[in-house]
């Protein structure tokens, strides 16, 4: 090989070394840009996702003492008014003041069952079925519709604070529930099968056309869907007028 092949090759060497250079250069530029999006995403859907907590919190707070007000004035406050027309109607007839003792007898009751809504912590301490089985025994102690749940024997452990937010997601189904559909039954459906969490509740009410819900009911429906990507559930609210309005949410735990 002469000088002049033998600076040829260094010549091309040199390009081809260049370009390998130059392309790692490029590759490592990009990886780190990738990488520093991924982190970046990372830590927002992580502040998303306390934001989310809190907001999840407050809301439960918020609709704890509207149900405190509910039952002070629809269940407690008629118990004890009854109580004190019995009283004010006994006239020593013993019967009427054993009506109005157990009337009061009641009362007390239902402030004991008040007090575990009331008290902060009942949540954390409840597991997500007790929490829900709590709501449905509100529902049928205010008689505000029939309600039932059903679930399976398996047992499964969830985040807490995942938990809130599934719990959150079935509170507000419930208080459309109430509020908006005028049902009679509320069927409550909760099953663990391979490391998968089914919820299904279903009221009987009006119903309503999803793609025409009005703003109030679109806000409390676009909120479950928002909670569910945020934790990674899927969910899908079904409904049609006159055909009550169903929920299914499927979340797989790790």
């Amino acid at each position: 090989m002469d000088e002049k092949e033998v600076q040829s090759f260094l010549v091309i060497f040199s390009i081809i070394a260049f370009c390998l250079a130059l392309t790692v250069i490029l590759l490592f530029a990009l990886f780190q840009k990738r990488k520093n999006k991924l982190i970046l995403e990372q830590q927002e859907a992580e502040s998303r996702f306390k934001e989310e907590i809190i907001e999840t919190q407050i809301e439960i707070k918020e609709d704890t003492l509207r149900n405190v007000s509910w039952e002070l004035h629809d269940n407690i406050g008629q118990l004890l008014t009854l109580a004190k027309i019995q009283l004010q109607n006994a006239k020593g007839n013993p019967e009427v003041i054993e009506e109005a003792i157990t009337t009061i007898g009641t009362s007390l009751n239902e402030l004991r069952n008040l007090s575990k809504l009331i008290n902060p912590s009942a949540l954390s301490n409840l597991t997500l079925v007790e929490a829900l089985q709590q709501e449905v025994e509100r529902f049928n102690r205010l008689k505000y519709l029939n309600a039932s749940i059903d679930y399976t024997d398996a047992s499964f452990s969830i985040d807490n604070k995942k938990e809130i937010i599934i719990f959150r997601m079935l509170q507000e189904f419930f208080t459309n529930t109430v509020k908006h559909s005028k049902a009679s039954k509320l069927i409550v459906d909760v099953a663990y099968n391979n490391k998968v969490l089914y919820i299904n509740a279903q009221d009987d009410g009006v119903g309503f056309d999803t793609e025409k819900v009005s703003s109030k009911k679109g806000i409390g429906l676009t909120n479950i869907i928002s909670r569910a990507k945020l934790i990674g559930a899927d969910v899908k609210i079904t409904s049609r007028p006159g055909e009550g309005t169903q929920l299914s949410l499927a979340y797989k735990i790790d």
